[in-house]
């Protein structure tokens, strides 16, 4: 099996690194290409365990499997360039947002297409991937995808496309909001006079230790805020502020706000506005 990736910006390196560190692919059978010279001639240059292809033309027509990392909207101009050395054989799995499987399907002729949304911890094997795959594709190829898409990290698959855009306001933009709560809380510390470094150190490892005890137990959210808050104390009164300032509503705003962006992208650009009710 041959994987080209194709796009070399931040999450299509992601893929590629973490294929090749898995030990998935040999290094010939893993490729991956960019529009920029620059970019490819860098890559040449370290000692990443993938080949770097100078041409669509001689890597995509011996692909069985083709990565789409690049934004969304090279996304037309992309499928004009490949349709040509595309076959029904060939299996494409695209990270590009809004992006929908028909669009995929048509652009580029062909029918095994895996829509997937990744986030950027899966630059660290923390990944969480969501994906989408068209019912041509068989029970031995999904094992594939996942297989690859699981060397960033986890990976559900979700039974229609309005879970991959839902899934872009939760875990694809999700970091963003965790680091701006993070931001928002090492500013107070700041400003309580905490050194910069101490500031860092303390919320950083108050949401490393919160995540783990999350994790290792069954626990809600809620009922983990119970049991840190007493009646009249220091973190029932922060939790009452946040509260009072509406907080977790601003939040599943926001989440909406990006689902709903995610579902505008997937349309034509003359037809994308906002079209979903929270």
């Amino acid at each position: 099996m041959k994987v080209l990736v194709i796009g070399a910006g931040n999450m299509g390196l992601t893929y590629a690194r973490s294929i090749a560190k898995s030990g998935y692919l040999k290094k010939e059978d893993l490729m991956v290409y960019d529009k920029s010279s620059e970019l490819r001639e860098t890559l040449q240059k370290a000692s990443d365990n993938f080949e770097v292809t100078d041409s669509l033309e001689e890597s995509l027509p011996i692909s069985d499997i083709i990565f789409l990392a690049v934004k969304p909207y090279h996304n037309d101009g992309l499928m004009e360039e490949m349709i040509d050395m595309m076959d029904n054989q060939k299996l494409v799995i695209s990270i590009m947002a809004g992006v929908t499987i028909e669009t995929i399907q048509k652009g580029l002729g062909i029918k095994k297409v895996v829509r997937a949304m990744p986030n950027l911890p899966a630059q660290v094997g923390k990944g969480m991937t969501s994906y989408l795959a068209a019912p041509e594709i068989s029970r031995i190829e999904l094992w594939m995808v996942e297989d690859l898409l699981n060397s960033t990290g986890k990976s559900v698959r979700v039974d229609s496309q309005m879970f991959i855009d839902a899934s872009t306001g939760i875990s694809g933009s999700g970091p963003a909001y965790v680091f701006y709560f993070m931001e928002s809380m090492m500013e107070a510390a700041k400003s309580m006079g905490f050194s910069d470094n101490d500031s860092k150190v303390l919320v950083s490892a108050t949401f490393e230790g919160a995540i783990e005890l999350f994790n290792k137990n069954k626990l809600s959210p809620d009922g983990w805020m119970k049991r840190v808050a007493s009646k009249g104390g220091t973190t029932q009164a922060a939790l009452d502020s946040l509260e009072d300032n509406n907080v977790k509503d601003l939040i599943h705003d926001a989440a909406y706000a990006a689902f709903n962006r995610a579902v505008e992208l997937g349309k034509p650009e003359e037809e994308q506005e906002e079209v979903l009710e929270k």
